[in-house]
């Protein structure tokens, strides 16, 4: 059978083999505690589902791709209470089919395919930068972060700013849990505009948080969000992963581009998930209740690593703890076959060798029951 060179250069999703594995051990009928996979258990809040429910329509119709207007009024309002900036809902908002989908395709609006233009990004990092950049066309620039995982305007090479068309920020970062503070996301965009390469900032954990909440590079860009996108998801705020429903906000000349690309690829989010996330966007209590309940299973959680000293990375933010280990594989498999599944840093790309990631998905007993495993299974 005759591939795309690029599909089959790639391979699976690493993420989605480790998941595929917990599940046959599942189907064996061995009982898991799984850390892998950012998908949180916590019941999506009722009044979102009700919202969804009344919205299903007796004749079904194609969404249109700018989306429910209302939608884009309530992500204009979450942003202002949030973080304190106005957006123009009308040419600065687009709804998308979760914030991955949006990630993977943007770079088709904005790369010239074999042009030799560069897509940066953070490495160890979320692999769908890599994925769009590729089958995009683009030259992939991965930098290897330094000890905080924070990606730095100075990390960049010169080489690397010279060719870049896109540039990529993850605060709170995954899988590290690290914030990017808003000095640095402002460098960045300086540096980015300065080069005239678009900088996309990815936000979609910018609700979890421990103490202080990160920031947005909306705060930084100015009214017109010159040069910059911010992508945002209802997946983690709001227990709605499957519903799969984000949006990009940002300079409206990008919003445009997106627009026309994305009409094409018929990816328009449909109009009751749409009305879902109106009403997700428009609360800000479950969001709290939510990140209450993250932070509880980080601290149950961190009570095994700091027994066990071995250093817990970032890990201030986001759904993840990140933990430095001798052998990332050699742990994984080892607390696979006691039962707990977490993810080996490498997954990740270069520079997470050496660490494992623990999705805070499990319930607060199954993180209690997981200490005891994790103590008696690296303690010895």
């Amino acid at each position: 059978m005759h591939l795309n060179p690029i599909l089959a250069a790639m391979g699976g999703y690493p993420l989605a083999e480790i998941q595929m594995r917990a599940r046959s051990l599942r189907q064996a009928g061995r009982p898991l505690i799984d850390f892998s996979i950012g998908d949180p258990r916590e019941p999506t809040p009722e009044f979102i589902r009700a919202a969804l429910k009344q919205a299903v329509p007796t004749v079904s119709q194609y969404p249109t791709t700018v989306g429910l207007a209302e939608l884009r009024e309530a992500i204009a309002g979450y942003l202002h209470r949030r973080f304190d900036v106005s957006v123009d809902s009308g040419s600065q908002v687009i709804p998308t089919t979760g914030s991955k989908e949006g990630i993977f395709h943007t770079p088709f609006a904005f790369v010239e395919p074999g042009a030799g233009q560069g897509v940066v990004y953070g490495t160890p990092g979320y692999p769908v930068y890599e994925r769009g950049a590729r089958f995009a066309g683009a030259v992939v620039d991965p930098v290897r972060l330094g000890g905080d995982f924070v990606l730095r305007a100075a990390d960049i090479s010169e080489e690397s700013w010279e060719r870049a068309r896109l540039v990529w920020s993850c605060s709170p970062h995954n899988p590290t849990g690290a914030i990017t503070s808003g000095n640095e996301l402002a460098d960045l965009l300086k540096r980015s505009r300065a080069e005239g390469a678009w900088f996309l900032s990815d936000e979609c954990y910018v609700d979890l948080y421990e103490d202080d909440a990160p920031g947005s590079v909306l705060q930084v860009a100015g009214p017109d969000l010159t040069g910059t996108l911010a992508f945002y998801s209802c997946s983690k705020r709001s227990g709605m992963t499957g519903y799969r429903s984000g949006a990009i906000i940002g300079d409206a000349e990008a919003i445009a581009a997106l627009v026309n690309l994305r009409a094409g690829a018929g990816v328009a989010p449909p109009e009751f998930v749409q009305s879902a996330a109106v009403a997700a966007w428009s609360d800000d209590d479950h969001a709290a209740e939510r990140r209450a309940i993250f932070a509880n299973k980080r601290a149950v959680l961190r009570k095994a690593f700091e027994a066990l000293e071995l250093p817990v990375v970032g890990s201030t933010a986001a759904l993840y703890l990140w933990v430095a280990v001798d052998d990332d594989v050699a742990v994984t498999m080892q607390l696979l076959e006691r039962g707990v599944v977490v993810s080996p840093g490498r997954v990740f790309g270069a520079g997470g060798e050496g660490y494992i990631r623990l999705a805070l998905v499990p319930t607060i007993d199954e993180c209690e029951h997981a200490v005891d495993v994790l103590v008696e299974c690296l303690g010895s």
